[in-house]
């Protein structure tokens, strides 16, 4: 089981945190919505759960819960630019199909 981060990924982060100020690392999980049933989450973390997944990838540490990570095991975070938009990418080997927004996805 991992969640892996790029190191563009991972350098996005690092410096979102020292702006931040205060972090340990990333959560990374999954939502109930749209279209085709779930959603990526992402949010930055002062604390870690005591139910908590940690993986390490390129310095930075992500945080997973167990029910998300079944739908997540194995995914790597990418962060892309595209045009004006910038945002992250996930890599996500158990995805089967996403809506026609890009919002939300299945396995």
């Amino acid at each position: 089981m991992s969640i892996t981060l790029t190191e563009r990924a991972a350098t996005h982060v690092q410096n979102y945190l020292t702006k931040r100020g205060k972090g340990i690392g990333l959560r990374f999980g999954v939502r109930t919505t749209g279209c085709s049933g779930m959603a990526y989450k992402i949010e930055f973390v002062d604390a870690a759960s005591a139910e908590d997944q940690a993986f390490e990838s390129n310095g930075v540490k992500v945080f997973v819960d167990p029910k998300s990570l079944v739908y997540i095991d194995g995914t790597e975070l990418d962060f892309v630019r595209e045009g004006l938009n910038e945002g992250f990418k996930f890599n996500n080997p158990k995805e089967k199909d996403t809506c026609g927004c890009g919002e939300s996805f299945n396995v």
